[in-house]
């Protein structure tokens, strides 16, 4: 068990190997910590020192260290990501149990396989989606945010909870600009929904989801076909939502009927909408829709970063890179 010393502000782990395992390869887990905190940590051998004029962040760290360690030696991994967020939850709430709360149940299983949450955020989104009857998930590209409501919506869909899922986005960036395109709306639209195909024939067999798509089981569509419809006992999904205008968000949550859930999911940081000539901002419907439905009971937001990112390694180093050069620019 680790020991503790207040003036030093240093714990002493007795296994070397959990203890690297903790710190990260090259200290990389106490540098995401020290950013997180503020809080100056470095290590030798299985030790760790902190320091910080915030006392309650001391208290923090030690609690965070000392539940981390014991869920490496219960077996429980930890990945880069979630080490931020865990003092995140930690700070917001002192007497948390973080090793209850990554053994929580966080898988969903679909006919091809089970999908299960890879970090903290992904549990927590998992967990408001299975609570809330509108939720809307922002963050950057790779953190799960339609992959997993998808997994979500098969998933109660085949527990009868919903009769059928309708997956839509704006139909192209800026817009739906569709002239440009040959074929009538639904030709034209197919490219730009592909991203939702992609998922549901990750968890579906093919044949499955064409015979699901041919009885309308599942509507894959472009927002234009939402106008005017009322959605009753469906699973909804409104994909890069940050491309909508205020009248078509507005328009989309409107088409909620009864015993129905809405999961809304976006970028803020890559709206492709014009920029208005009196405000010099694009007119983003998701950025809207924020600012001004956080309070409605029965509606969540989650809110994903850039630590969260669980696709390849590369594309959290990608976003990283394009946000670091808007900053200079």
């Amino acid at each position: 068990m680790a020991s503790y010393s207040s003036s030093q502000e240093r714990i002493d782990f007795d296994d070397p190997l959990l203890a690297n395992q903790l710190f990260g390869p090259r200290n990389a887990h106490l540098d995401l910590l020290a950013a997180a905190s503020g809080a100056q940590i470095g290590s030798r051998g299985a030790s760790v020192f902190f320091s910080s004029p915030d006392h309650a962040v001391l208290q923090c760290l030690y609690r965070l260290f000392v539940q981390l360690y014991d869920m490496l030696r219960n077996g429980i991994s930890i990945s880069q990501q979630d080490m931020s967020r865990a003092y995140a939850m930690l700070a917001a709430d002192p007497g948390l149990n973080l090793r209850q709360v990554f053994q929580e149940a966080v898988f969903v299983n679909t006919p091809r396989k089970t999908v299960t949450a890879r970090n903290v955020a992904q549990k927590q989104y998992l967990d408001i989606l299975r609570r809330n009857e509108m939720v809307f998930a922002v963050g950057p590209a790779g953190t799960g945010k339609t992959y997993l409501a998808v997994a979500m919506a098969i998933s109660m869909l085949q527990q009868h909870q919903v009769k059928r899922i309708v997956l839509t986005r704006p139909a192209v960036e800026a817009g739906e600009r569709l002239g440009f395109l040959p074929g009538g709306l639904a030709d034209k639209g197919n490219p730009y929904l592909r991203p939702l195909y992609d998922a549901l024939h990750d968890m579906v067999p093919q044949p499955k989801v064409a015979s699901m798509l041919e009885v309308g089981t599942i509507e894959v569509a472009p927002l234009a076909f939402m106008r005017g419809r009322t959605l009753n006992d469906a699973f909804i999904i409104l994909d890069e939502a940050q491309n909508t205008t205020h009248e078509q968000m507005k328009m989309f949550l409107t088409r909620m009927g009864f015993g129905s859930r809405v999961v809304v999911t976006g970028d803020t940081s890559q709206i492709d909408l014009p920029v208005n000539p009196s405000s010099g901002r694009a007119r983003s419907g998701l950025v809207h829709a924020l600012a001004i439905l956080d309070k409605i009971p029965g509606l969540a937001v989650h809110h994903f970063s850039k630590a969260d990112v669980v696709r390849h390694p590369l594309v959290g180093a990608i976003v990283n890179a394009y946000d670091n050069a808007e900053k200079d620019s």
